[in-house]
């Protein structure tokens, strides 16, 4: 009965508790330990337009919007690296409606972040990771050109996985790797973990210190197999769209409780 009534309460009066909650994680969060690299499956954007009876483009778009958010947080905890999962190769197999949509929608973003003024003001570079021979010409040249736009900066980075699979960059970085042992680059002998590091598709990438996966699911699908063999794991219940600052930083408190000791 009690949960009843609070629920039609309007959320206006909840606001100063919750910014209050907020200011206090915050405090918390920037006296610990925070992560250099946050990597996040953004998962729930269709159940959300579901639930509220929209199509999955409208899901998606508001996923985007999200993400926008996300970026601002981890700035402003100088959280250095933010990779997404956006589109996977098996993404392909969804409605070509649906396909198009998302297309259409990466195309717009990319736009949007060669134009955005903060990204400019802040210093983020855009690398896009995946089989980007797969995205339709327009989309490609999109991401490219926010590639190309923001390649001199070093602040902060954004890496945006689409047409993505974790074993398809491993499978990808092998056969570079072969090319270049027959080419005689380099030697059978050279081959180590730091090697096939630099053959991944962005090289050198620091693995990810927390993976967030929102929706509810608990499950990695593909995403960053090589780089997360040490990184903590969090799975949340919140569709991406619904997924809160609150969530974010009870997420990277967590995290700073955490041992890690990398199999030590």
């Amino acid at each position: 009965m009690i949960s009843r009534l609070v629920s039609h309460i309007p959320h206006i009066l909840f606001k100063p508790a919750y910014d209050l909650y907020e200011s206090y994680l915050i405090d918390k969060v920037k006296r610990g330990r925070i992560p250099k690299h946050v990597a996040i499956i953004m998962d729930g954007n269709r159940r959300w337009a579901r639930k509220l009876e929209k199509p999955p483009w409208y899901g998606h778009l508001f996923g985007s919007r999200k993400l926008e958010e996300i970026l601002e947080w981890c700035r402003e905890l100088n959280i250095m690296t933010l990779t997404v999962y956006a589109f996977s190769t098996e993404n392909f197999k969804r409605s070509p409606e649906e396909v198009n949509a998302l297309m259409n929608l990466f195309k717009e973003k990319f736009h949007e972040l060669i134009h955005d003024e903060r990204v400019h003001k802040y210093g983020i570079r855009v690398n896009v990771i995946g089989r980007k021979e797969l995205l339709p010409k327009d989309v490609r040249e999109a991401a490219e050109e926010a590639e190309r736009t923001t390649r001199k900066y070093d602040n902060y980075f954004l890496n945006i996985a689409i047409a993505y699979g974790g074993r398809s960059e491993i499978v990808d970085a092998v056969r570079e790797i072969v090319d270049d042992v027959l080419a005689g680059k380099i030697s059978r002998e050279d081959i180590d973990e730091d090697l096939i590091k630099r053959y991944l598709y962005y090289p050198n990438m620091p693995d990810p210190d927390i993976v967030i996966r929102t929706g509810g699911e608990v499950r990695i699908s593909n995403f960053l197999l090589y780089q997360i063999a040490y990184s903590e794991l969090f799975f949340v219940d919140v569709y991406f769209p619904e997924f809160r600052k609150i969530d974010f930083l009870r997420i990277i408190r967590e995290y700073q409780k955490r041992q890690r000791r990398f199999g030590r």
